[in-house]
C-alpha cells in the first residue's frame, strides 16, 4: 500500500489541475504505482493468491480507465501513457 505522502507525489505528476485527485489520469498513475509494488511482492511470495487476485483486479481497472481515456480524448491518453511509462 502507498502511504498518503507517496500518493500525493504520484498524483502530483499526473494531475490536471491543483485539486485533481479523481481524474482518470490520476487514477491510472496510482494504479500503476500499486501494480509495480505488488509485482515486486509477488516475486518474493509467489504463492500469495489473494495478492495475485488483487493484482489482476488492478490491472483490469487500469485497462478500463485507459480504454475510456482513449475513446474520450486520445491526446490525454497518449500523455498519460508516456508519463506512467506503459508500453502501449
Amino acid at each position: 500500500m502507498l502511504t498518503p505522502e507517496e500518493k500525493q507525489k504520484v498524483i502530483a505528476k499526473a494531475k490536471l489541475h491543483d485539486k485533481d485527485t479523481g481524474s482518470p489520469e490520476a487514477q491510472v498513475a496510482l494504479l500503476s504505482e500499486e501494480i509495480v509494488r505488488l509485482v515486486l511482492h509477488l516475486k518474493k511470495h509467489s504463492k500469495d493468491m489473494a495478492s495475485k487476485r488483487g493484482l489482476l483486479k488492478m490491472v483490469s481497472k487500469r485497462k478500463s480507465l485507459l480504454n475510456y481515456l482513449k475513446n474520450e480524448d486520445e491526446k490525454r491518453y497518449n500523455k498519460i501513457v508516456k508519463k506512467v511509462g506503459l508500453g502501449k
